[in-house]
């Protein structure tokens, strides 16, 4: 430490110019890597994209999907459930599956699991492909009718070298969807009753109000109906959530094993070619503003010689 003091004391003007190189380098390197790192959106789920909006409406009714406003910091309180009903015999339940697969070419399932979906008779709703240097990953959203559920998940299992993690919910619609209809025929009779009214009316005033009142009715009916609506699709066509992988790592799972020496292995080897790869590049930084930092170290050099003699 006493000698590296020295030759500061001895070397001030070169131990200047080093440090303002080197805090050009360093922060030139930090903005570079900072501009890599990917902003939070929300989707922290495996970094697949799956995060269930809290307090989501839905809006879309023709493929079924959610959106809403997300809300943050607040304790959002449970939705009121409907009054059970008993004298329904065929439940309308809406039916949701989440798979995590390791598979040979993810590619290859992708195009696989979109195409058995619609033999079934359905759809895709959304895919997404990933390919970085560790793994290519995949996440793939399909809807199929729901009375071929079953076969769509045997086949999907039958994709896969190992099927990671299963999740199959299901959402009973039928007590408010028996609601729905009640209040639909309410309003239904309302507004019928309320254009018997608008026939006979002869005031302007009074027709105008009795007007306004059958818009308001029919606004009501309509969101009804859309309710009714999507409740009714949803229930027909269940959603499936697909996440692919060639890496077991790579997929949202959580481990039945808390201690296992081959996942720590891999993670060890890639947080080492990590730190090989951040140091080859701040080793290409250096090696790139040499031609600012050589001839300085040289300029110092040539005038300290030259003062010596």
């Amino acid at each position: 430490m006493g000698k590296i003091i020295g030759w500061i004391k001895n070397n001030k003007l070169t131990f200047v110019l080093l440090l303002i190189v080197g805090y050009f380098i360093f922060k030139s390197f930090l903005v570079t890597n900072l501009s890599r790192i990917p902003s939070y959106n929300g989707n922290g789920y495996g970094g697949y994209g799956y995060s269930p909006e809290i307090g989501a409406k839905p809006s879309n009714l023709q493929d079924g999907t959610f959106s809403g406003v997300r809300s943050l910091g607040k304790i959002i309180s449970p939705p009121q459930e409907a009054a059970p009903t008993t004298d329904v015999t065929n439940r309308m339940v809406i039916s949701e599956s989440y798979l995590s697969l390791l598979v040979k070419s993810v590619v290859e399932s992708q195009k696989q699991i979109i195409q058995t979906a619609e033999t079934l008779g359905g759809y895709m709703v959304n895919s997404n492909l990933n390919n970085p240097q560790d793994a290519p990953t995949a996440t793939v959203v399909v809807r199929v009718p729901a009375n071929k559920l079953q076969a769509a998940l045997e086949a999907y299992r039958g994709l896969a070298v190992k099927v990671i993690s299963e999740n199959l919910s299901g959402q009973d619609v039928t007590d408010e969807y028996v609601d729905n209809q009640a209040r639909l025929d309410t309003l239904e009779k309302t507004k019928a009753k309320f254009e018997e009214i608008f026939d006979k009316a002869t005031q302007i005033q009074d027709i105008l109000q009795i007007q306004r009142e059958i818009i308001n009715l029919q606004a009501e009916i309509d969101s009804v109906k859309g309710q009714q609506n999507y409740l009714e699709k949803n229930a027909q066509m269940a959603k499936l959530t697909i996440y692919l992988s060639t890496d077991e790592l790579a997929l949202p799972y959580s481990p039945s094993e808390t201690w296992r020496p081959a996942v720590i292995f891999k993670q060890a080897t890639r947080s080492l070619l990590g730190n090989l790869r951040k140091l080859g590049t701040a080793l290409i930084w250096l090696s790139v503003y040499s031609i600012i930092w050589i001839p300085a170290l040289l300029l110092i050099y040539y005038l300290k010689k030259k003062k010596t003699t």
